[in-house]
């Protein structure tokens, strides 16, 4: 039987740029999602050695092209949030945005809310309700990583996000095309647009953010 390898924690080594509060609370958010990873599945178990890369890292790079993209930006919606990625990363490196973690799971709820409690974040609520369920034209910016295919996830918000509204998507290095397949009558409705791309501190693989805006 193999040995389960040890968690990593590089963020510190990665992003030294980061202020030392905002890395010493991903850390303790890393070790939490360690601790009940077992009885809430969380994240997959094979990429638990590597949350920092894969989670971390990945939810970092992506928020700051986010929060560059739309830096007066004063509440985003972080849709099926899961375990909190990467809306209280998003959260932790803005303190003056918003985040309102969706999440129909009542188990994973109480699990972000008991993160949210344990880092003391004042800039975060949970609402643990089904995505289509929101008030319709009440989500002006929102995010997703990992929750559907890009013209999936656009249907399923076609009713709570109001036009000229925003969602930004966490995709791998085929994200072009998850573009090519949006149905030409979804693209008159949302234009893609690629945000930026970048690359983990580990890996050769590029990732990206894209955003689809709402235009009709």
């Amino acid at each position: 039987m193999s040995e389960i390898q040890a968690p990593q924690w590089r963020i510190d080594e990665w992003f030294q740029v980061l202020e030392r509060q905002s890395r010493d609370k991903m850390r303790i958010f890393h070790d939490e999602i360690h601790k009940y990873n077992r009885t809430l599945n969380l994240i997959s178990a094979k990429t638990l050695p590597f949350t920092d890369a894969i989670h971390f890292a990945d939810s970092i790079l992506g928020s700051q092209l986010i929060h560059q993209s739309q830096p007066d930006m004063t509440r985003i919606y972080d849709l099926g949030s899961g375990s909190g990625f990467p809306g209280l990363i998003f959260a932790i490196l803005y303190s003056k945005v918003e985040v309102v973690l969706v999440e129909a799971d009542q188990k994973k709820c109480e699990f972000l809310n008991h993160v949210i409690d344990q880092l003391q974040l004042k800039n975060v609520k949970v609402l643990n309700q089904q995505i289509e369920t929101l008030e319709p034209n009440s989500v002006r910016f929102c995010m997703a990583r990992g929750l559907s295919t890009i013209s999936k996830s656009i249907l399923l918000t076609r009713k709570i996000v109001p036009v000229g509204g925003v969602f930004f998507h966490f995709k791998g290095e085929n994200w072009s095309a998850e573009v090519g397949e949006i149905p030409t009558q979804l693209c008159s409705v949302w234009m893609p647009a690629l945000v930026g791309d970048y690359k983990l501190p580990v890996g050769p693989l590029r990732f990206g953010v894209v955003k689809t805006d709402k235009i009709a």
